[in-house]
């Protein structure tokens, strides 16, 4: 054999042996493979619905897409759980599901042993709670009250949330069943970030949160997992009616810090101290007796409050809405977004307020009152209420007169005015009294005619006899009315020209409608009183008598005629 030949056998012999090595080392490493092994593997293919992965086997592992939650790249490296190293077809089976599941179980038990949280996804709602997957198959029940810091009215709306919980429990029958808490992972962030929050942040600070939910006071604001209060009066240096109208609930916005108290854990924040505050140049724009004009933003029972410039309110109250009318309700004048001219009647910086007025921008009819309805000035008005002492007459629109019930009659005693006037009545009056500061009219219905007690103290004086008609009968008396319809009263002791006659058996020959004489016994005018008598008739009629014959005597020349021939003659 020629040397040539030696030196290419043995060649060939060392090629053989050297792939004898690889393919025995090969079947070594393919024997220390086991299933249900952990195995680092590296993408090679990916299709549509497939991702192929070199373990470094006789054959690559195919491994649905589905398993994955990010879909890998060429060259990427995987883990792997080898299911099978051959299936049916002579292919080997992989999964990373079952890879992923191990290595959550691993991380699950590490993390209840620390203490620690781990991070998951809330899966799906079932009874009580949630599913919350931690990779692959691997499971935990989260009771929906540990899902949050509040309460969780609408479930379904944490579906798909990434977060961290906390693992309660691991076995339960010594099979693992996961019990976690996001609850008290939100509530420890919360604490974090509240102190660190209390730590660097300082009054005056800017600060960005998002609108948490609403009250009728203000709006809370979400700072991280921990809230602040934005007051209703902190949005706006002007008015606002409802929180809703002015934020809106998920909105980010930044925010002034106006008030820290570690201790309660309390924060105050605001808008418009991102402005400067209006009431700083008020006495620069605004006067006593200024007339403004203002919007009306909100009413209430004892007024209604006036924007004259954002951040600047003032309240009218009901009493400054009419010089003249009594205004029960504010609405009854103005309402909610009217335009008004109004007047600065007053202010306190330091307490923000500023006091209007309406009427003060119209002419006070009570300045002229007095012009217009002089004392004797009589007016046609109308019953508008009655007392009971009097009644209001309504003179003109906003302005009343008083009648009182003395000024009704000049004869007639009027105990209650309801009994001679309905309200709605039309009546005529003659002005008495007029008061413009005090806004004040008089007015009586009895002046209208001349007064019959002047004419009557004319006519009739002690002594004299008149002729009436009895009016009325009562225990102390009978009433008797005289000419020009003047009333005066009979004594019971005056009934009688016997004393020895008792009142009750004497005032039985009188009935109401007979017309007797009376005797006037006093008059005061200035009561409107006049007393009446009949045994002094009689009395009257004697010395009438005996002046008579006195007279007659003298006349014809005789002596002295005395009371005893009288008496004498009488008998």
């Amino acid at each position: 054999m020629a040397e040539k030949d030696v030196v290419m056998n043995e060649s060939q012999d060392a090629k053989e042996n050297v792939q004898t090595q690889l393919q025995e080392e090969y079947l070594k490493s393919l024997d220390s493979l086991e299933e249900g092994q952990l195995k680092e593997g590296v993408v090679i293919q990916v299709t549509s619905d497939q991702v192929f992965v070199d373990i470094g086997y006789k054959s690559e592992g195919r491994i649905p897409i589905s398993e994955f939650s990010i879909l890998p790249k060429i060259g990427d490296k995987v883990t792997v759980v080898l299911v099978s190293k051959e299936g049916r077809h002579g292919e080997v089976i992989v999964s990373k599901q079952k890879a992923d599941s191990k290595a959550a179980v691993k991380i699950i038990r590490q993390a209840f042993n620390d203490k620690t949280p781990i991070e998951g996804t809330i899966e799906k709602v079932v009874k009580g709670g949630f599913s919350v997957n931690f990779g692959g198959d691997t499971t935990a029940f989260l009771p929906i009250s540990q899902s949050d810091t509040s309460k969780v009215d609408h479930p379904e709306k944490l579906v798909g949330l990434k977060s961290k919980f906390y693992i309660d429990r691991l076995y339960s029958d010594n099979k693992l069943n996961v019990v976690v808490s996001r609850r008290k992972y939100l509530e420890e962030t919360m604490q974090a970030n509240r102190n660190e929050f209390f730590n660097n942040v300082k009054i005056g600070s800017t600060v960005e949160g998002e609108v948490k939910s609403f009250t009728s006071f203000g709006a809370f604001i979400d700072l991280g997992g921990f809230d602040g209060l934005l007051h209703i009066n902190d949005m706006s240096w002007g008015h606002v009616t409802r929180p809703k109208d002015f934020v809106k609930k998920g909105q980010k916005i930044k925010l002034k810090v106006i008030r820290l108290d570690p201790e309660e854990k309390r924060i105050n924040l605001s808008l418009k101290h991102f402005t400067e505050d209006p009431w700083l140049h008020f006495e620069e724009k605004y006067h006593v007796d200024d007339i403004v004009k203002g919007k009306v933003t909100k009413l209430t029972e004892f007024g209604a409050f006036i924007e004259l410039e954002e951040g600047i309110e003032g309240l009218a109250h009901i009493s400054e809405f009419s010089w003249v009318k009594k205004v029960n309700k504010p609405e009854d004048v103005v309402k909610i977004g009217d335009e008004v001219e109004c007047m600065i009647l007053g202010y306190d910086i330091q307490a923000g307020r500023v006091s209007l007025g309406l009427k003060q921008c119209t002419e006070n009819p009570w300045d002229k009152i007095a012009e217009k309805y002089p004392v004797g000035t009589k007016i046609s008005g109308e019953v508008a209420k009655i007392t009971n002492s009097g009644a209001f007459i309504k003179i003109e629109d906003g302005i009343d007169g008083f009648l009182h019930a003395d000024d009704l009659s000049w004869t007639k005693k009027v105990k209650h005015p309801g009994s001679e006037l309905t309200v709605g009545q039309k009546l005529d009056v003659v002005v008495t009294e007029i008061d413009p500061e005090m806004h004040r009219i008089k007015v009586g219905v009895k002046q209208l005619t001349d007064d019959p007690w002047k004419a009557f103290c004319e006519n009739y004086h002690h002594g004299s006899i008149i002729e009436g008609e009895v009016v009325s009968i009562t225990d102390f008396g009978v009433f008797v009315r005289a000419p020009g319809g003047i009333e005066g009263l009979i004594n019971k002791a005056n009934l009688s020209e016997d004393r020895e006659v008792p009142y009750e058996e004497a005032v039985k020959k009188y009935n109401v409608g007979d017309k007797i004489k009376v005797f006037v016994v006093d008059v005061y005018p200035e009561k409107q009183k006049v007393a009446f008598s009949i045994r002094d008739i009689k009395r009257a009629q004697e010395r009438e008598e005996m002046a008579r014959y006195l007279s007659s005597n003298q006349n014809e020349g005789e002596g002295s005629y005395t009371l005893g021939d009288m008496i004498k003659n009488k008998k």
